[in-house]
């Protein structure tokens, strides 16, 4: 390329801007420190997508830092804002925190919409936001999504979202929360370490 008198052209990624006149910011309260004291002081949420051959499949999940245990989850064929309400609906209703509970997301509109910051604030939640681009601000859950796509997603080539639906309700109870191990709990379950830690 130096002989002909070419140059590489590189090409530059913009990160979209996002109107959020109506939607007010919330630190980033985490700065990327995944530790707590106890269980239910703060909780991770995200969302991802599930490939099946009819259509895709969209999973919520919380995990609370202490443990690294699922502690709600939902899933839908429409990636609205009820996905993450009732995945919070179901962690609160199985957890029950005291008023003070860090909920952790990134600025996905799923998050940031009226209905869910009014459902945190019924709850007496704080709600923390990752900084736009990223991904580093909730790594506890990518590292997540990367495990149970490894384990489980990548070569299950799904036929149907209720296909999904049932291994993902299996791997999530019956496996990731009671059976699987973390180097990050001591190569323990987060049910032993909670047991471990009450």
């Amino acid at each position: 390329m130096r002989l002909m008198g070419l140059c590489p052209k590189g090409s530059r990624y913009r990160y979209k801007k996002y109107n959020q006149a109506n939607t007010p910011e919330h630190p980033n309260l985490l700065n990327q420190v995944f530790k707590s004291n106890t269980k239910n002081q703060i909780w991770v949420g995200d969302i991802t997508y599930v490939p099946t051959k009819k259509r895709t499949l969209y999973l919520a999940v919380f995990i609370d830092v202490f443990s690294r245990k699922v502690v709600g989850w939902a899933m839908d064929t429409k990636m609205k804002g009820q996905l993450v309400i009732n995945a919070f609906n179901q962690a609160y209703g199985k957890e029950q925190p005291k008023p003070g509970l860090i909920v952790h997301t990134d600025q996905g509109t799923q998050y940031t919409s009226g209905n869910f910051q009014s459902l945190l604030k019924a709850r007496k939640s704080i709600h923390s936001e990752s900084r736009k681009g990223n991904p580093y601000d909730n790594a506890l859950m990518e590292s997540f999504y990367r495990t149970i796509k490894r384990e489980l997603i990548q070569d299950a080539h799904y036929e149907t979202p209720e296909q999904a639906q049932d291994d993902i309700f299996k791997y999530i109870e019956l496996y990731y929360n009671t059976k699987r191990i973390h180097s990050a709990l001591g190569y323990i379950t987060p049910s032993q370490f909670e047991e471990q830690n009450s």
